[in-house]
C-alpha cells in the first residue's frame, strides 16, 4: 500500500509517517496511520479489510522517500486481504487520474 505521487505532490515535504503495527487486522476505511507534511497532516486509511504483514520502517528515518518514490521505495505497508472481493471496488490508474482531474479527490 502506498500514496499516489499525486497525493505526495499535495501534501508537500513529508516529515514523519506513522504506520500501523504489524500482526494489526484493519477493516476498509479504518485508519491506520497519519503523514504529517510542511503543509498539513493527513490521515492514512486501509483501502481493504486484512491483516498488516509488513510496514515500511525505512519511513521513520527518511520521510522523505514519500515524495522521492511514493509508488516504490516510499510504500507504507503490505496488508493481506481479508476480503479479496473489495479489491474490485479499488480505482485503477486510469479511473484515478479521472477523479483527480475532476477534482473529486
Amino acid at each position: 500500500m502506498s500514496i499516489t505521487d499525486y497525493a505526495q505532490q499535495s501534501l508537500g515535504d513529508v516529515v514523519f509517517v506513522e504506520l500501523p503495527a504489524i500482526g494489526t487486522t484493519v477493516g476498509k476505511g479504518d485508519l491506520i496511520g497519519a503523514v504529517e507534511s510542511v503543509k498539513a497532516a493527513s490521515d492514512i486509511y486501509a483501502p481493504l479489510s486484512g491483516k498488516v504483514l509488513e510496514v515500511n520502517d525505512k519511513l521513520n528515518s527518511e520521510p522523505g522517500l514519500l515524495n522521492k518514490d511514493p509508488e516504490g521505495e516510499g510504500w507504507l505497508c503490505k496488508i493481506e486481504a481479508s476480503k479479496p472481493e473489495e479489491m474490485d471496488e479499488l480505482l485503477d490508474e486510469q479511473a484515478y487520474q479521472k477523479v483527480c482531474e475532476e477534482g473529486d479527490h
